[in-house]
């Protein structure tokens, strides 16, 4: 194929070191993450068999927080947890620093107290021991979470298109690596902002034959990298009144909520693109001047 079908070839694009190592610990990062929605998910279950009455209890302070796993460790079945006088749950919201503390542990402990359907002695002690390992688990993730959080910022910070990156709307330090990291710093990579939506999995694909004419989603595409934008364009809502403007436009036109979404994630990465073309930070006027007009496209 190198002999014969050069012309048809590219260059295969190489990454700079600091975008390897941007890419390594952001992964690290969202792989953890994953990881402790999974475990929460079969804690979630689990509780669900025995001591719903904690998924109630705990559902103000999100039950992946480590204070609400403490106190799920300290008393893992109903009958402990009954006992749990409202000291006991204020020392824990003070040690980690909760707001309103007198009123979320009156609010747990009567939670706490409700009555329900009780399991044989043998059973609940089965189940307190599962779920013992997966808040001890959890509260380890969260600790680790934390650490890798450190290592992306201080990587993607270092990198030379990290401020480009940091100026679009909707991305943090952590949202911005992500986003990096799975689009490289080859300035070659990408020949158009076409190609970069296409690699993105934001851009449809039409399909027409005949009379039919189809736009679809795009499902093969980099997970990751789909999961950064996304959010991306959730949070660039109340970032950018043009993003607003536009997905508000979507929707006016009777596209449901994800659709407009990806469209508008999709108008992101064009202008993404642009702004390292020229390497330029983003600018909410130029970005959307074309989009100004109430009844444009």
């Amino acid at each position: 194929m190198v002999r014969i079908d050069r012309d048809q070839l590219r260059p295969v694009a190489g990454d700079s070191d600091q975008a390897q190592a941007v890419k390594v610990v952001a992964r690290a990062h969202q792989t953890l993450v994953w990881e402790r929605t999974r475990t929460f998910q079969r804690l979630r279950s689990t509780l669900r068999e025995y001591f719903p009455a904690a998924l109630n209890a705990y559902s103000d302070l999100a039950l992946t927080s480590t204070d609400a796993l403490e106190l799920l460790i300290k008393a893992p079945t109903p009958d402990r947890a009954a006992k749990l006088t409202r000291t006991q749950i204020t020392a824990v919201l003070t040690r980690h620093r909760r707001r309103n503390r007198d009123a979320k542990a009156a609010t747990i402990q009567t939670a706490l107290r409700e009555r329900q359907l009780a399991l044989p002695e043998p059973v609940t002690a089965a189940y307190a021991a599962a779920v013992t390992v997966h808040a001890r688990l959890i509260i380890a993730l969260n600790e680790q979470i934390a650490a890798m959080e450190e290592e992306v910022k201080a990587h993607s910070l270092k990198h030379p298109d990290a401020e480009i990156y940091l100026s679009m709307p909707g991305i943090g330090e952590i949202t911005g690596a992500r986003v990096l990291a799975e689009f490289g710093d080859d300035p070659a990579r990408y020949a158009s902002a076409k190609a970069r939506k296409n690699y993105a999995g934001t851009s449809p694909i039409t399909r027409a034959s005949g009379k039919s004419h189809t736009v679809q989603a795009r499902y093969v595409r980099n997970n990751r990298l789909a999961d950064a934008l996304q959010r991306q364009a959730f949070c660039a809502l109340q970032a950018s009144p043009g993003a607003r403007r536009y997905y508000d436009r979507q929707r006016a036109r009777d596209v449901d909520y994800n659709p407009a979404l990806r469209q508008l994630g999709n108008r992101l990465v064009g202008i993404l693109h642009g702004c390292l073309k020229t390497r330029t930070s983003y600018d909410e006027a130029i970005a959307w001047s074309h989009h100004a007009h109430p009844h444009a496209a």
